[in-house]
């Protein structure tokens, strides 16, 4: 499971940075694949968006970062 964890959180980095690009030049990674519409790009997509999903649902409520031991808002 450690693994899947951290492919799940390398596709999550990639897809924040590509929506970084996006942001500041108008810039989508999938263009490297052949832009929005090639499958390479939809599988990619899919991959990050699937993996953003597990990463939500696997969270465990002891995280360091925002478990019960970090000062509540």
């Amino acid at each position: 499971m450690k693994a899947l964890h951290s492919v799940a959180f390398i596709l999550v980095i990639i897809g924040g940075i590509n929506w970084l690009l996006v942001g500041l030049i108008s810039w989508d990674i999938g263009a490297i694949f052949g832009g929005q519409d090639n499958i390479i790009s939809r599988i990619v997509y899919v991959l990050v968006g699937l993996s953003a999903i597990y990463l939500v649902a696997t969270h465990k409520k002891d995280c360091k970062n925002c478990g019960s031991g970090a000062a509540s808002m």
